[in-house]
């Protein structure tokens, strides 16, 4: 499934497209945002990667540009303007299609089987990177690639890291997760043993994040609960034990 949002100031293009959209069995809505700092909380907070984007281009109180460049996982976009010399701005960015407003429906569905095909070829190139790639590290922050870019991420920042079937998921504070086609295996093994833990075949978590652990499970910002496995229990307990005041 392809997590989508909308950037759209006008009231009528948001129902035509969010109509449009619930039409697409591949495409999800997870958002509708008329103004970018709404925008941006959602791409901090929200758990799910934001792989499509729908954007006004043209509109001053939508800076869709600078919020499309400030994701650090690039998405594929498709701007939408009442002006068609937008277009021009569009293409330039690397749009992968324009639509001219009030949206035609065939114009709209041509442009998101543009954007499934873009997308299913970066996950190809992706899934080629992470074949070849090393997972570089040292004590104090790690590289990984992440789409087409390699990426710093320091390890006192980093809360878990999730496994999520053929890539993992790193969580961060203050920001958006980061995906990289790596094994979860491969993470455990180059990071520092004295600060992560495996504490379940999907779950690293940084020992250091940890603040509250209820019926097995370790608590990550009150609503994000973590697992602990049999297979990983004793070691877990062990850590506890060792740092329990009596």
């Amino acid at each position: 499934m392809v997590n989508c949002i909308a950037l759209v100031s006008n009231a009528d293009i948001i129902a035509q497209l969010s109509a449009y959209i619930g039409e697409e069995p591949e495409v999800q809505l997870i958002g509708v945002f008329n103004n970018i700092k709404d925008a941006e909380k959602l791409s901090i907070n929200n758990k799910k990667q934001i792989d499509l984007i729908f954007a006004e281009i043209g509109v001053s109180e939508l800076d869709s540009l600078s919020f499309v460049k400030s994701l650090v996982n690039t998405p594929t976009v498709v701007f939408m303007s009442k002006d068609k010399t937008d277009a021009y701005e569009a293409i330039k960015f690397g749009a992968v299609d324009f639509l001219l407003e009030p949206l035609a429906y065939n114009d709209f569905k041509q442009a998101t089987a543009k954007a499934l095909v873009q997308l299913s070829k970066k996950q190809d190139e992706m899934l080629q990177q992470a074949r070849s790639s090393k997972f570089v590290n040292n004590n104090k922050f790690i590289y990984i690639k992440s789409e087409y870019k390699i990426i710093r991420i320091n390890l006192d920042q980093i809360k878990f890291i999730e496994s999520m079937r053929e890539y993992v998921r790193f969580h961060i504070e203050n920001s958006r997760p980061i995906m990289s086609l790596l094994t979860i295996r491969a993470v455990e093994n180059y990071l520092p043993k004295d600060r992560f833990m495996r504490v379940h075949r999907s779950y690293i978590v940084n020992l250091d994040k940890i603040e509250l652990i209820e019926r097995a499970r370790i608590v990550f910002d009150g609503d994000t609960f973590i697992p602990i496995s049999e297979q990983y229990k004793d070691k877990f307990q062990s850590f506890v034990d060792k740092n329990f005041a009596q």
